[in-house]
């Protein structure tokens, strides 16, 4: 999880970006390999309660309402009457987690001369700056030749990634430039895909390196189409703000858990505005939450932005 807080003499601001979510092979709801499981508290039929159900892969709810029962007849009861079914399918346009920007951490916590590992999103990755090109990389951090981690390699004195294993050596768009043990007089193996490293879509923003955890090559220029989360007060010299960088074991099993009472005014595949008892929070889909003390945000402003500007943010 990646924090960041920012102050100005008028405003606080928090940030919460985590970067590890436990059950990772979504694509809607769950992973593929598994069932979506439901759990129900009992409660006692009023005027009318709604079930959820499954029809095949789809999901629906339906409402339920009893017929009044007299304590003295001996009829048999008649079962609750199915008014209505509503179909709770999405429609349109489907979340998908593994195509969207994540924080991975902010680059006061990295060396340009030391690759940093990390886990996001449930994939390891590399981060390593590439002096060729001026800029961080994130790589799957796996050598394609023995699996080898490339966070526990160096960053050689051409400024390529280098395997700690057997010696490969990767320049910033993941191909293959050397392999020691390769004759110099034979076939230039290195050059083959099979010898490539995976690289993921990354960029610079806010102080943090963001990356798109799909290496498929049509995501490749994915920022001159969407770019991650802005977050102004970061880029603002009036506020000072502290990025730090931690793994917080958390999910849904988490005891002591339970839900936040809130109110949902605004809702989409983008995420949603609510208020709970106190301000005003805003969720961005993924991961990246702003809370407002006062003004209710400003829907028509993708960054978060309150439409107040003497609201507290945190």
């Amino acid at each position: 999880m990646v924090g960041v807080v920012a102050a100005s003499s008028s405003m606080a601001h928090l940030v919460i970006l985590p970067t590890r979510i436990l059950c990772h092979n979504y694509t809607t709801s769950c992973s593929s390999h598994e069932k979506p499981s439901l759990n129900y508290v009992p409660l006692a039929l009023s005027n009318s309660c709604v079930f959820p159900s499954t029809s095949g892969s789809r999901l629906k709810l339906t409402s339920i309402v009893p017929k009044a029962i007299s304590s003295v007849s001996s009829e048999n009861v008649e079962p609750p009457q199915i008014e209505n079914e509503v179909d709770s399918k999405p429609q349109g346009e489907k979340f998908d987690w593994y195509s969207q920007w994540y924080p991975v951490m902010p680059v006061c916590d990295l060396d340009k001369r030391v690759p940093r590992g990390k886990r996001v999103m449930g994939l390891d990755v590399v981060v390593w700056w590439d002096r060729n090109e001026s800029q961080w990389k994130v790589f799957n951090d796996s050598c394609p030749h023995r699996l080898a981690p490339l966070s526990e390699g160096r960053v050689d004195q051409w400024g390529r990634l280098q395997c700690v294993y057997h010696g490969w050596c990767f320049n910033g768009s993941g191909n293959c430039e050397l392999i020691p043990q390769a004759p110099l007089d034979g076939p230039p193996v290195h050059t083959s895909k099979k010898a490539c490293a995976t690289v993921y879509p990354s960029t610079e923003q806010n102080g943090i390196i963001w990356f798109w955890p799909n290496s498929d090559p049509r995501f490749k220029d994915i920022l001159q189409h969407k770019k991650p989360p802005f977050l102004p007060e970061l880029d603002d010299p009036s506020y000072r703000h502290l990025l730090c960088n931690r793994d917080v074991p958390y999910g849904v099993d988490r005891e002591g858990g339970g839900p936040l009472d809130m109110s949902v005014q605004q809702l989409d595949i983008n995420g949603f505005i609510t208020k709970p008892k106190w301000g005003y929070w805003r969720f961005t889909a993924p991961c990246v939450i702003y809370a407002y003390f006062n003004a209710a945000p400003d829907p028509e402003k993708p960054n978060g932005s309150s439409s107040s500007t003497a609201t507290n943010k945190v």
